[in-house]
């Protein structure tokens, strides 16, 4: 089966499963199909889907993967490669990286994620949340609601939780929830912040995670103030490793200059 193929058959899967999808044309563009297929990806409820879609978007998505080069620690120098006069302690364990964050080869990936854990679910958004549960596929949606399930309630902000990342070439995903800033950033959100990286670092000691990638979190759509963010990431990552002898590489992984 064509890549074409392949997308348009999950296409129709997903049409089938919401009988209000079925006036939606397919787009003939190759282009516009797979942006179709990942807007109904980003839209669908969690629920397990049939055996035979998992099989193929599975093939399509590792396809993709190998497609886009699955980048590792190797390829990305740590700062002491970068700055060699750089008086900061364990130099040798942390990076700075800008690039797609579901191109990573590593123990883990962080996602920014919102309370319900559910993933972005606005069509084709620009954010981290909609990128890593786009190409992790839809059982990263289910693990996630399951998660939430057992838990009773939403995610507090400032806590994490940790789940396969399925089809990105990581081996984990770790979810959490940044502060959401309203007209300026308070001494709680920054503690909450704060607490976020802990928590994240926290749970990759506690599942011998070694090598994590960990995007900007809360400076998207939840405003936090980019420059106070890296000095509170910066310096936070930089307590806890100081301390761990588990968590061997952090990579900070940005959107933007």
């Amino acid at each position: 089966m064509t890549r074409e193929q392949k997308v348009s058959t999950l296409i129709q899967y997903l049409k089938q499963e919401n009988q209000g999808y079925a006036s939606i044309p397919d787009p003939i563009d190759e282009g516009e199909q797979r942006r179709l297929l990942r807007s109904l990806m980003n839209v669908r409820y969690p629920g397990h889907a049939s055996a035979e879609y998992e099989k193929l978007q599975d093939e399509l998505l590792q396809e993709e993967a190998e497609e886009k080069g699955i980048v590792t620690c190797n390829d990305i120098p740590v700062i002491e490669q970068e700055y060699p006069c750089s008086e900061i302690k364990n130099s040798d364990r942390i990076s700075l990286w800008r690039g797609d964050i579901t191109r990573l080869g590593v123990d883990a990936i962080v996602n920014a994620a919102n309370k319900t854990l559910l993933g972005c679910m606005k069509p084709l958004h620009n954010c981290v949340d909609n990128a890593i549960h786009t190409y992790a596929g839809v059982q990263l949606r289910q693990a996630c609601f399951e998660l939430i399930l057992e838990q009773g309630y939403e995610e507090p902000v400032g806590m994490a939780k940790i789940t396969p990342a399925y089809n990105l070439p990581s081996a984990f995903v770790i979810h959490t929830v940044g502060p959401k800033i309203g007209n300026q950033v308070t001494p709680i959100d920054e503690d909450l912040l704060i607490k976020s990286y802990l928590s994240v670092l926290a749970l990759a000691e506690k599942n011998k995670i070694e090598s994590i990638a960990i995007p900007c979190i809360s400076t998207g759509d939840f405003n936090f103030p980019k420059q106070k963010a890296a000095e509170i990431a910066i310096k936070t990552v930089k307590s806890f490793i100081d301390h761990s002898e588990i968590v061997k590489k952090v990579i900070f992984n940005v959107f933007d200059d």
